[in-house]
């Protein structure tokens, strides 16, 4: 729940929350109450707790709300390893279908599309990625698709060995998973941008325009 700009925003915000629940006879639990600061100044909100009425709320540096790590500067880089984490565990669970000769190619791609992919791209609307997290997804992906594709024989050793990115890259035809986010962020902006100015997303992306915020 976001609760507006400045100190004045956020303890009106704190304020309408407690009115709001009391209005329909509940209390807020402050052991399970907290809030984050997210600011370019690295000095913003040095109080650790807000005191209203006779509840006091803790201050912190990340949550998780609605199964995505949130943090106060913005960071992707735990988010991402929890994503690649559980997206590793789902891997593990289909390995055995994805190395399947009784299977076709095309139907493990599926699979990988269908019960992988929306694991590790769950809220990666909102990621901004650097070099480093976009390296460690396609790395990934490589090895899901090593996995797909299986071994190839060297024409010239005889030997198997396993694929190369560019060879991987040619035996899968579908957008990579770095593409595939960048693609899913530039529509969750365009959706933001046709939305009206008092939502909470255009008042969070852009400031109260009324107030001459940005």
């Amino acid at each position: 729940m976001g609760f507006g700009c400045g100190e004045k925003g956020k303890y009106k915000g704190f304020w309408a929350l407690v009115a709001a629940t009391r209005e329909i006879g509940l209390e807020i639990s402050a052991d399970k109450t907290k809030y984050m600061v997210m600011s370019r100044d690295q000095n913003a909100g040095r109080i650790h707790s807000v005191r209203i009425d006779n509840s006091t709320f803790e201050r912190v540096a990340g949550f998780k709300y609605l199964g995505t790590n949130l943090t106060n500067q913005n960071c992707i880089v735990e988010e991402t390893k929890s994503r690649l984490s559980l997206g590793n565990a789902c891997y593990h669970s289909v390995q055995n279908l994805l190395s399947s000769r009784l299977l076709s190619k095309n139907l493990k791609i599926k699979i990988y599309r269908t019960v992988i992919f929306p694991v590790v791209l769950y809220g990666c609307e909102t990621w901004s990625l650097t070099l480093q997290e976009e390296r460690k997804l396609r790395l990934f992906e490589n090895m899901v698709l090593r996995r797909i594709f299986g071994p190839r024989r060297d024409e010239v050793t005889g030997e198997w060995r396993r694929l190369h990115k560019e060879e991987l890259n040619d035996l899968y035809c579908s957008p990579n998973i770095v593409r595939v986010i960048k693609s899913r962020r530039m529509r969750w902006a365009g959706h933001v941008a046709r939305m009206r100015e008092e939502r909470r997303c255009i008042v969070s992306w852009w400031g109260n325009r009324r107030e001459g915020d940005r």
